[in-house]
């Protein structure tokens, strides 16, 4: 038994029939062949997963695809645009916060949805909302240096 779902994922208008089992970080990795989102510990807690849905990040592991119907998806992928990659990308990579590279697009998703509400933070409120992201390689500072950089730019950033 499948579950006929309408979404829009990236910005492109999608369909599909999905297992009511399957969850939304399946899907997007297995079904819509995006592979930047990670599955990190499966049970919602390194935040490897996260994409932005309807405006708000998400842990895909914990969101079945389902519960997807009518909503809009916005993965890592997403952010670049005419292959130049979104300033919080940029930040990242300018700031030597990647690494190995698989915490990197939850760190980079949550903090884009983080701006979408608090377009200019201060550095303790971007940390604070980083809270519940695992990262194993940086020692998290060259990532709160990227966040830093984000914010002392935010005023020249297009987030949306």
């Amino acid at each position: 038994m499948t579950k006929h779902i309408e979404f829009t994922i990236n910005g492109e208008d999608r369909s599909a029939d999905v297992p009511p089992h399957i969850t939304l970080l399946r899907f997007i990795r297995e079904s819509m062949g995006l592979t930047g989102t990670k599955e990190g510990c499966g049970n919602g807690e390194c935040g490897a997963c996260t994409v932005i849905m309807d405006g708000e990040p998400v842990r895909s592991c914990l969101v079945l695809a389902a519960e997807i119907n009518g909503k809009e998806i916005l993965t890592i992928e997403g952010l670049a645009k005419d292959g130049k990659l979104h300033p919080i990308q940029q930040a990242f990579i300018d700031a030597g916060a990647v690494q190995c590279g698989f915490c990197t697009p939850g760190f980079i998703m949550a903090v884009y949805a983080f701006l979408l509400r608090h377009p200019e933070p201060s550095k303790e409120q971007a940390a604070e909302a980083l809270k519940g992201h695992l990262c194993r390689c940086t020692g998290y500072e060259s990532i709160f240096n990227a966040v830093g950089m984000i914010v002392d730019n935010a005023r020249k950033m297009e987030v949306a």
